[in-house]
């Protein structure tokens, strides 16, 4: 099986509305901060206010190979924050502006976390629906803007794990960013 090339210019689009409750997620995080191919956003952090500039904010995602979109899973949906941001920044409209797509075939990583545990997802789960299934306006937004999903990876019971695994998931996580 070939290999995928290592992306080196990466966007991370990190939404967590309270990420002080969130050791998992805090040491998640640390994997962007410390290399240096990765623009980390934490958009909590960077609109308070809920006020995104969307026509900035698309001149800056047009210079990246590659988007991560790295949220928790809140009331059984994407973060507020998160979703305000999509649906300015992804209008379609913009797309006219440039002529060309500037989005087609960039890559894309969904990365969610959970404190429900896997099996409690699904047809037979508690809940009736897949992760997939409750985010799935993500899903067409991305694929409207043609967009490539390369991954989309949930970590389950996240602040109930040891650090052990928390590590576990790390290093499994940055082998499926670095390409393996």
């Amino acid at each position: 099986m070939k290999k995928a090339k290592f992306v080196e210019n990466t966007l991370v689009l990190f939404a967590h509305p309270y990420l002080e409750h969130s050791k998992s997620n805090k040491e998640l995080i640390n994997f962007y901060v410390r290399h240096q191919h990765y623009t980390f956003r934490d958009l909590y952090e960077e609109f308070p206010e809920f006020h995104i500039p969307a026509f900035r904010e698309r001149k800056r995602i047009a210079h990246y190979d590659r988007i991560i979109f790295h949220f928790p899973l809140i009331w059984f949906g994407i973060p507020p924050l998160l979703k305000l941001w999509i649906d300015e920044v992804f209008d379609l409209k913009w797309q006219k502006e440039f002529g060309d797509n500037p989005l087609k075939n960039k890559e894309v990583v969904i990365l969610v976390t959970t404190n429900y545990k896997e099996e409690q997802f699904g047809k037979n789960g508690v809940f009736k629906y897949t992760i997939e299934e409750l985010i799935s306006g993500l899903f067409v937004v991305l694929k409207q803007n043609k967009l490539k999903i390369k991954d989309f990876l949930c970590i389950y019971n996240v602040d109930q794990l040891e650090k052990k695994e928390i590590i576990m998931h790390k290093h499994h996580y940055m082998a499926v960013l670095n390409g393996g």
